[in-house]
């Protein structure tokens, strides 16, 4: 392709990417590669399937993409011999630059992920290999991806990155085989020096794609080079993925990100306004922080609304036009206010007459044991840490035990009344209205 017509495709696709949605143009269009082009033709070329299926589902967004950048008259065809696939590869995601350490907010609640990410980019290979990032979406996985990345682009030596994401790897993967270009496949995944692969689980009930990472993930472990992987939950809860990946996953470093807490949010905000180059008032920043608690990406879409609101209205960022925001966005006031894991052991600690150094200890007492299975439990059921941060809340425990002690209280309650009356006084106590 010259460079010319590789020009004018790119900006076919950049309409096209607009139209369909990043999903839709991923899976049927980015495989397509521009042959010839002419006053009256433009003619594309791709895998078999994907081409008969863009043909007769997406001709029309084709011409329509097609006409925004060349102008009425031009048609598009599509041979579908799958020669041009072979010859370039669809493309890849690149790092987003904005991503970076320095852009990351640190807190308690993403803390050791941070660490294990800054280790990996400054040492690949050499620190946790694999590292695996998990948690619910829009808490930062992806932002320490790509901050990994561009950190071994800047400073790695020139050390090689991949990145995509498992929908990316498997979209890939089948075009590869629709085209019979495996080995371009491979290549694009295995001769690299680092390797990050976002939202694993997406290959859950996709065997072939399973097995091609399983194979990639062998080849790279065995090269040296470095793994990262993110995913919605820990390893173990991949119940519908092989168990030989699973292993894998799980052989270096484990690692989550949960919700921020109320003083990284406003960090978060801050960042983000003085990133952004915004002067928004404490006030706003505060009640947006105390009232989106769900994630950094909600937050940051409530900092983005107030912006554009006071923006089209010309009125200050104060903490009145945030109210209004977020009256707007159906944001209501937090009904109460979630206990701290620290708060949970006073609480049980008082009620049990303990020390907290007793309710900490490796005591298998019979004293100890109830109050800190039950203290584990209503961590579980009040808090919005998970096991992982539960456990390390404990002294270090693994979270095993932390799900081993609610099963054991869960059962408990429902056969002893003073049991069951202990954890609903506790209850009572820690849901404190805000």
């Amino acid at each position: 392709m010259t460079a010319e017509l590789d020009h004018v495709w790119r900006q076919i696709q950049g309409a096209l990417r607009e139209s369909v949605g990043e999903r839709t143009f991923g899976l049927w269009l980015a495989p397509l590669r521009c042959v010839s082009l002419d006053r009256e033709n433009l003619v594309l070329d791709g895998p078999p399937e994907v081409s008969a299926w863009a043909s007769q589902r997406l001709s029309r967004a084709l011409a329509s993409a097609t006409a925004s950048v060349l102008g009425p008259g031009v048609r598009v065809s599509i041979a579908g011999t799958g020669m041009a696939a072979q010859e370039a590869p669809s493309p890849l995601p690149t790092l987003n630059p904005k991503y970076t350490f320095e852009q990351f907010v640190i807190g308690p609640s993403n803390r050791l992920a941070h660490a294990a990410a800054l280790a990996v980019a400054e040492m690949p290979s050499q620190a946790y290999n694999p590292l695996f990032i998990y948690g619910p979406p829009g808490l930062g996985k992806t932002h320490l991806l790509h901050s990994v990345g561009n950190y071994v682009n800047a400073f790695g030596g020139g050390l090689t990155v991949r990145y995509a994401t498992a929908e990316e790897f498997t979209n890939a993967f089948l075009a590869a085989l629709a085209a019979r270009s495996l080995e371009t496949f491979k290549a694009r995944f295995r001769d690299v020096d680092v390797l990050l692969i976002d939202d694993v689980q997406f290959l859950e009930r996709k065997a072939r794609s399973e097995e091609e990472l399983f194979h990639t993930f062998n080849a790279l472990y065995d090269a040296g080079s470095q793994l990262v992987i993110t995913c919605d939950r820990l390893p173990g809860d991949l119940g519908d993925l092989e168990q030989r990946l699973r292993e894998r996953f799980a052989a270096g470093l484990v690692t989550d990100i949960e919700s921020p807490d109320r003083a990284t949010r406003v960090a978060i905000l801050r960042k983000r306004a003085a990133h952004d180059g915004v002067d928004v008032e404490p006030g706003a920043l505060e009640l947006l922080a105390e009232r989106v608690t769900a994630n950094v990406r909600a937050l940051e879409g409530a900092l983005i609304r107030l912006v554009a609101y006071g923006s089209l209205t010309r009125r200050r960022l104060d903490a009145q036009l945030a109210a209004e925001v977020l009256q707007r966005l159906g944001v209501a006031p937090a009904s109460r206010q979630v206990p701290s894991i620290v708060a949970v052991q006073a609480a049980v600690c008082e009620r049990f007459s303990l020390t907290t150094e007793e309710l900490l200890s490796r005591s298998r007492a019979e004293r100890v044991v109830w109050p800190r299975q039950a203290a584990m439990y209503l961590c579980k059921e009040l808090t919005d840490h998970s096991l992982p941060a539960i456990a390390r809340g404990f002294d270090g425990r693994d979270h095993t035990t932390v799900l081993y002690a609610c099963k054991r209280v869960a059962a408990h309650i429902a056969v002893s009344p003073p049991a069951y009356r202990d954890i609903e006084v506790l209850t009572a106590s820690l849901n404190i209205s805000s």
